[in-house]
């Protein structure tokens, strides 16, 4: 019997005794009284009791209808209940952004556009998976696993993007070299590549590009090592071991005894946010996009003072 019962039943009921009377209740759901009274008169009839006493003045809920009714309101606060967690997980009142992203955007970048993001709208859960290379993060993407790809920008034709930053590569020199840097740009000479191993990253998109420019002067340059992890190139160097070159978002923090220069020539990976063109992002990605978006503009303003 009880599998019977309909949510519009319940509604009618309490509307009905909220008010105490048929046509208002109709009124203030929207439906005709008609409806209101067969309404209550299935429910009644499902039940096998008597919920309302009907008279000239109006309707009142009988002892039994008073019970009843209590439990109904306690139904229908949850089903609301279940309507706004849905609404709150489609909206930015609540909801998950999942992100992936290069561990150099993870530490550097996304904890500031989180802390803005959750000044606004505290109940937005982000999680974070930091990948190493760029055909990671777009199957991650394409497959839906994230919703959003923190990282170098992919391709234009398949993706929307977001720039935050243009990402330079640098050198590291090691502590208490006696390396010269020339000129007011802490620019390092052809000859200083030539005389120190050059230790560069494995996996870093840009890799390509400089192994292009080393092998294109002449005698060409070799690369001493090639090493996966940012924060162990950042250690060799520490240790003596050569000159670092990788990019500057990926070499932080810089320690204190570790210098930086210019290179003699000029490489830089664009970064931002990426996501499929087709993607139906939730308005609580949007959000997270309008706070990168400002850490962006942040970053700008910074630069250009």
């Amino acid at each position: 019997m009880v599998n019977k019962l309909k949510l519009a039943q319940l509604r009618a009921l309490a509307a009905v005794a909220e008010v105490g009377n048929f046509s208002e209740a109709a009124l203030n759901l929207g439906l005709s009284q008609s409806t209101v009274s067969h309404s209550i008169a299935a429910l009644e009839e499902e039940l096998g009791v008597v919920l309302l006493t009907r008279g000239r003045h109006g309707a009142s809920l009988t002892p039994v209808g008073e019970t009843i009714f209590a439990k109904a309101n306690r139904v229908l606060q949850l089903v609301d209940d279940i309507g706004q967690a849905a609404t709150d997980a489609r909206g930015v009142e609540g909801g998950t952004v999942r992100l992936v992203a290069f561990r150099s955007m993870a530490s550097n970048i996304l904890p500031r556009a989180i802390a803005a993001l959750h000044t606004r709208y505290p109940n937005i859960q982000v999680t974070i998976t930091e990948l190493d290379t760029l055909p990671q993060l777009q199957q991650a993407l394409l497959e839906g696993q994230a919703d959003v790809c923190v990282a170098e920008l992919l391709n234009t034709d398949s993706f929307d993007t977001l720039p935050v930053l243009d990402d330079p590569c640098i050198a590291l020199l090691p502590p208490n070299s006696a390396i010269n840097i020339a000129g007011d740009a802490g620019r390092l000479s052809w000859e200083t590549l030539y005389q120190h191993p050059l230790i560069t990253s494995l996996h870093s998109s840009c890799t390509q590009r400089i192994d292009r420019i080393l092998k294109q002067v002449v005698p060409p340059i070799e690369v001493t090592y090639r090493i996966r992890t940012d924060s162990t190139i950042v250690g060799m160097v520490s240790q003596g071991l050569g000159i670092a070159v990788m990019h500057r978002l990926a070499a932080e923090p810089v320690p204190g005894d570790v210098r930086v220069a210019q290179l003699p020539f000029q490489v830089s990976r664009p970064m931002g946010a990426s996501w499929p063109k087709d993607a139906l992002l939730s308005p609580s990605v949007y959000a997270f996009l309008d706070a990168l978006k400002e850490i962006s503009l942040m970053r700008t303003e910074a630069i250009a003072s």
